[in-house]
């Protein structure tokens, strides 16, 4: 554990990392949302979803520092007299673990369709390829709308609400899959012909067994790359989703689920129920998008 930490502090990744103030100002605000996502119960100031500690008279309480400000609501309350940074830090942890997992579950799926499509070729490749080039024919928001939709008309009535967020993994995982394919697939076209993969099948290895145990690991730079800038797509998704009234639910509010409840009094003046809602979001995908472009860059000799 201590050698591959040395390793790690005297690599070319590690150097690139310290050398560049932003990327470290990037990583710095993304760990601070993740570690306050994670760790919200403690670390928020108020509970606003304990209707026991609701005061509807601390209602459109302005951020502290202004006239009616008050101390203990440090970004003021919004219409329900809930604490907005309360609320920023209970949505961001949504919004992470929806883009989280809906970016593994798309990166499942399309590193596995294109380490079979790459590696097969043939008709099971101008199947895999075809129906990738149709569904990027349509915009993302669109299908996921479109899963959404459906959801709704299966499930029972009243029970969308308890699995609203699986659909959302789904639905953000279904529109997200083919790009993985495509980059998996054009990296598995050119590794199948190297000397490994030859010498793999004279021994007789299963072409799984070569797929996954030979090919995948010289194949995973670009995905890593591909998955860290797919999180920060895939929290705008979500938080897409939710703003047009079609995620999750306002008992279990995302960051776009607060811009949408706070655009509502945007005009009337309490501008603060949906403008730190909004600026968490972009500092948010901001840090990740930043991280993702550093470590395409760290990752690629020739772009050093």
């Amino acid at each position: 554990m201590v050698d591959a930490l040395r390793r790690f502090l005297d690599s070319d990744v590690f150097y690139s990392f310290k050398r560049s103030p932003a990327v470290i100002i990037a990583a710095s605000l993304a760990m601070i949302f993740i570690v306050a996502a994670v760790f919200a119960n403690w670390v928020a100031p108020h509970n606003p979803f304990d209707l026991k500690t609701l005061n509807l008279l601390d209602a459109f309480t302005p951020p502290a520092g202004s006239e009616r400000g008050n101390p203990q609501y440090l970004l003021g309350t919004d219409d329900q007299g809930r604490d907005v940074l309360s609320t920023i830090i209970y949505g961001s942890r949504m919004s992470l673990l929806v883009g989280f997992f809906a970016t593994m579950l798309a990166m499942v799926v399309g590193v596995t369709l294109g380490l079979i499509s790459g590696y097969a070729g043939g008709k099971i490749d101008a199947f895999i390829m075809r129906v990738a080039d149709i569904q990027l024919s349509f915009p993302a928001i669109l299908i996921a709308l479109l899963i959404d939709g459906v959801a709704r008309a299966a499930l029972p009535r009243g029970s969308h609400d308890q699995v609203v967020v699986y659909v959302l993994i789904l639905a953000i995982a279904a529109s997200g899959w083919v790009n993985y394919a495509r980059t998996v697939r054009s990296s598995t076209m050119v590794e199948r012909n190297k000397e490994y993969v030859q010498a793999a099948r004279v021994i007789g290895r299963h072409p799984l067994a070569i797929m996954f145990t030979h090919v995948l690991p010289n194949v995973l730079g670009p995905v890593l790359v591909l998955a860290t800038l797919q999180v920060g797509n895939a929290i705008i998704t979500e938080s897409s989703l939710s703003f047009l009234g079609v995620g999750v639910p306002p008992t279990q509010p995302s960051l776009g689920t607060l811009i949408r409840v706070g655009n509502d009094f945007l005009f009337s003046g309490e501008w603060w129920i949906t403008v730190f809602p909004g600026l968490a979001l972009v500092m948010l995908v901001l840090s990740i998008n930043v991280l993702g472009d550093w470590l395409r860059d760290a990752l690629n000799p020739k772009l050093r």
